[in-house]
């Protein structure tokens, strides 16, 4: 059974499969919906992106949000390793289950807040490794 995309329509389903070689996973655009999902997930980590979904009001859309639960999945083994910089991705996702995160991540003032304190992050982490 092939698996489908998640779309803002669909209904839940299971996550897609891990790669491996042996996969025949259906390709959309020429990439997997394990890889499609990865991306998607990694660009939440952007506050800057999540506000730009935010003005588009994709946040207020049920079935995006529905889709935003679905994607918790990578929180969790074997999915998490794939995921470069889990700190910010995983929890932009953990607060874009809350409705009041939801609405606030309108504003600029806690986008850049956000985005300086991703950056403090960084430098903290560079310093000690």
């Amino acid at each position: 059974m092939a698996s489908e995309p998640m779309s803002v329509g669909s209904s839940a389903q299971d996550p897609p499969p891990v790669p491996d070689a042996t996969s025949q996973e259906p390709k959309y655009g020429g990439h997997t919906r394990f890889e499609l999902e990865l991306e998607f997930v990694q660009a939440l980590g952007n506050p800057e992106y999540v506000n730009y979904l935010a003005s588009r009001k994709f946040l207020q859309n049920p079935a995006f949000v529905a889709y935003l639960d679905y994607l918790q999945y990578w929180t969790r083994p074997p999915y998490l390793q794939y995921i470069t910089y889990p700190t910010s991705c995983l929890k932009m996702l953990e607060l874009l289950q809350v409705e009041r995160f939801r609405k606030d991540i309108l504003s600029p003032n806690l986008t850049h807040a956000l985005v300086t304190e991703g950056m403090k992050a960084a430098v903290e982490w560079h310093r000690e490794g």
